[in-house]
């Protein structure tokens, strides 16, 4: 392995998490670290002060104009998610999930603007100075500042960071599984903050469900349909594989907030879903069947 390419492994994880954080998507990510490696190669590097400046950079341009090729999407689009099992994150997944990055919090950098994205994860992730920001969307310093101030402020205004404890979170988790599947509505509500969003991507189809009771509804109807629930981690929070027959029906995210559910992210594009891998994932299931009564 020769000095350049050894370099360049030394910062692919980082700049994975920088594409990942940029453009929501793991293909997508690798496919911007894929190019910033040819670019490397066509360069002149003599003339390069700072080797992973100047590969953070290169990424960074690249989601960039991914971000904004981008066709217009569903009002309801979620983010890739990471998957792990229940008992911990594989270790090659924690630098992605640094900074506590959430589904959660990647659907709120889905609604900003492709430059208001690129200055917060730049700065407020990876401490690039707005200098260099500048330069990448072509603005001022101070412009690219107020991208960043604007984005910044979108976060805070949304319910994006959950409860510490893993283990508290996991026992909110199963207690809406438990009173899902006796549909026992009042205990639903109970778990479900009253501002509670439930966003479904099934590909078409697609829908934001907002409000406590509204959010029961749904789920009580999900006991109906004889799904298997299997605990796990996504993108570091507690949250659910559901099968439904032996197969994958959906990945969903919870993020747990005062000790109540305050939004449900859940992937059920079949899709989508058969790209993720889900081996090895699937095990202590919890049925959401509701029980037979005792005559």
């Amino acid at each position: 392995m020769d000095e350049l390419t050894e370099r360049f492994e030394q910062q692919r994880t980082r700049l994975r998490a920088v594409a990942y954080r940029m453009l929501g998507s793991m293909t997508e990510a690798e496919d911007a670290v894929q190019e910033a490696w040819l670019r490397l190669h066509r360069a002149d590097t003599d003339e390069v002060e700072n080797l992973d400046a100047w590969l953070t950079t290169v990424v960074a341009r690249v989601s960039l104009n991914m971000l904004r090729s981008r066709n217009t999407r569903r009002e309801v689009h979620l983010p890739d998610p990471i998957v792990d099992r229940a008992d911990g994150p594989d270790p090659e997944h924690e630098a992605l999930l640094a900074d506590s990055v959430g589904l959660a919090l990647l659907v709120v950098l889905e609604r900003l603007t492709p430059a208001e994205r690129l200055a917060f994860v730049l700065h407020d992730m990876f401490a690039v100075p707005f200098d260099e920001i500048a330069r990448i969307v072509d603005r001022s310093p101070e412009a690219a500042r107020q991208l960043a101030s604007r984005a910044r402020r979108r976060v805070r205004a949304e319910n994006t960071v959950p409860d510490a404890d893993l283990g508290a979170q996991r026992e909110v988790v199963d207690a809406f599984v438990a009173a899902a599947r006796e549909g026992d509505f009042e205990a639903l509500v109970a778990i479900l903050d009253p501002d509670v969003v439930l966003r479904a991507d099934f590909g078409p189809g697609s829908r934001e469900v907002r409000g406590a009771e509204a959010v029961a509804r749904q789920a009580t109807g999900y006991s109906q349909i004889g799904l298997v629930m299997h605990p796990v981690l996504i993108n570091g929070v507690a949250g659910m594989v559901s099968t439904r027959d032996g197969r994958p029906f959906s990945v969903g995210a919870v993020t747990v907030r005062g000790g109540r559910i305050v939004e449900l992210d859940i992937l059920a594009d079949p899709e989508r879903l058969s790209r993720l891998d889900l081996s090895g994932l699937i095990g202590g299931e919890r049925s959401m069947r509701p029980r037979q009564r005792r005559r």
